[in-house]
């Protein structure tokens, strides 16, 4: 061990250890009708460590990981980590060739996967993808070694922390932005341990912490995992996401506590459901993402009271650049719903033109970022990652701008906004107007060609249940953006969807709805 070690801050296999070794008998993980203790968990941790072990898998192996939800994929997270591996999520909903992509761009060597959903796929990439060296499966299949099997032949050990450094990377994490091909984001060792010890230092999490997972354990759920093992809370882990069943396990298990995004929250509020079940045991609802519907939230804190807690991040600087606390969802200050929260004073921010320098007071700049939270860059990819941190801050891309009392407001993402006869428009300001409308469900603004204009501004609707389209639905909309916002930001069409195409983690796809209506077009817009 370096002399450096001296300084070193604990790391994330240091805190999932001690998170693992505090409790015992208490329940850690339900999903089904199995329910595993924390040791329980530490014990099948422990196995799967030694079977990656024995494949040769060690500190620096490159591991993607593949499942639906299912109790094996938290301890091999854990796993993964006190091996030392750089792990990369793949998501269940994403293509064949944007994974056959993500394993060649990460050098991945691992393939581990769900037996029992995934196993064709696995066997389409073992095809595609050369450098797969190992494909271990949850449970028995044709193409690769049985996890579960190797795993159970270990004796469970005490678990031991890896040899790595706090600059050592972790995971590479791809992300889809705007434009051209996925990047993989390389985040360090000290990213994730200083992003933890922010969410405890900072979010509002239930004393009896039963918290409710309703998104991929692989994905944002995973951010969930060290603050609930500190305190001692146990996972409700949902196989596939219905408003039904979230009720149902809200009730049944009188959950305190879940995360979701923009769009299922939307989904629970237009249920039926919404309005007889029992949320009087939930405490916080965590949502982030993707922006959220001011007007949605007001239904929200309406209907089930101010439990709901706002976080803001990126991939390249994750989920703790700002907050939103439950008692800052004021519905006698209707504008700060549509806020993002205050931006956490464990980092530096600062709000830029594209020169560089900073904004006035009031003004709307992009939102730079310096600190601990702040990715190692893009991998292979040194010209991206050069324009990122240009100036010597992170460009995330996201305009915001700051009110006097300090909360963060994100104005747009920097690609999304329209340029309509030399007016910027941004599509986020459109949106907030048109989702107050009673017919809005979900709503996606965005340019679409225009000959005179370059671009005109498009919107395109989600009915809520119980309406129909109509001119005269179409009008009171433009109506009511005019009079808000006036007439460059008033969607001169409107088209009704039955849903709005989704990311892999569940955002609006900008991208896929533009390119519907810049296919026929010889200029294109990311």
């Amino acid at each position: 061990m370096s002399t450096d070690a001296l300084h070193h801050q604990p790391l994330m296999p240091h805190l999932l250890i001690d998170g693992l070794n505090r409790y015992h008998d208490e329940p850690c993980l339900f999903l089904g009708d199995k329910v595993a203790s924390y040791k329980d968990v530490r014990e099948t941790t422990s196995q799967m460590v030694q079977a990656l072990q024995s494949k040769g898998l060690g500190v620096g192996s490159r591991i993607a990981v593949i499942s639906a939800n299912r109790p094996e994929v938290l301890s091999n997270i854990a796993a993964m980590q006190l091996n030392g591996c750089i792990g990369t999520p793949l998501h269940p909903l994403g293509s064949l060739d944007d994974h056959a992509y993500v394993l060649q761009a990460a050098e991945i060597d691992t393939l581990i996967f769900d037996a029992s959903v995934f196993e064709p796929l696995a066997g389409a990439l073992k095809e595609r993808v050369p450098g797969l060296k190992n494909l271990l499966g949850f449970g028995p299949n044709t193409i690769g070694d049985d996890y579960l099997a190797l795993a159970a032949t270990f004796t469970p050990k005490p678990l031991v922390a890896p040899d790595v450094s706090p600059d050592d990377i972790a995971s590479i994490n791809f992300t889809g932005g705007t434009t051209g091909k996925p990047k993989g984001v390389m985040s360090t060792y000290s990213v994730t341990a200083s992003m933890t010890a922010i969410q405890l230092a900072e979010w509002e999490f239930p004393e009896d912490l039963r918290m409710l997972i309703a998104t991929p354990l692989s994905h944002a759920a995973a951010a969930f995992f060290i603050p609930v093992l500190q305190k001692g809370g146990a996972f409700y882990v949902m196989q596939g996401f219905s408003p039904d069943m979230f009720f149902d396990m809200v009730e049944q298990h009188k959950i305190t506590c879940t995360m979701l995004v923009p769009v299922m929250l939307y989904f629970l509020l237009d249920s039926p459901r919404s309005a007889t079940a029992d949320m009087s045991s939930m405490e916080t609802i965590f949502y982030g993402a993707s922006p959220m519907s001011p007007a949605r939230l007001r239904e929200g804190i309406n209907k089930w009271g101010q439990i709901f807690y706002q976080f803001f991040g990126q991939s390249e600087c994750p989920m703790v650049i700002a907050n939103m606390r439950k008692k800052e969802h004021d519905l006698s200050k209707p504008q700060r719903l549509s806020s993002c929260g205050r931006p956490t004073p464990w980092v530096h921010m600062s709000l830029r033109d594209p020169e560089g320098n900073e904004v006035g007071k009031g003004e709307a700049g992009e939102i730079c970022i310096r600190g601990p939270l702040v990715m190692k860059g893009y991998k292979d990819m040194p010209e991206q990652t050069a324009e990122a941190f240009a100036g010597g801050w992170l460009h995330t891309g996201d305009v915001g701008k700051l009110d006097e009392d300090g909360f963060l407001y994100i104005v747009d993402r920097t690609k999304d906004m329209i340029v309509t006869g030399g007016f910027n428009v941004y599509p986020r300001e459109v949106e907030d107007v048109m989702t107050t409308h009673e017919a809005v469900g979900q709503v996606v603004v965005i340019g679409v060609p225009d000959a005179q204009w370059g671009e005109a501004v498009k919107a395109v609707v989600v009915l809520k249940p119980g309406f129909e389209a109509s001119d005269e639905l179409v009008a009171s909309m433009q109506a009511l953006v005019k009079q808000a916002k006036g007439s460059v930001q008033t969607p001169k069409s409107i088209d009704f969807v039955p849903g709005i195409p989704l990311t892999p983690v569940g955002k609006p796809d900008k991208k896929a709805v533009r390119a519907q209506y810049w296919k026929d077009s010889d200029r294109r817009v990311g």
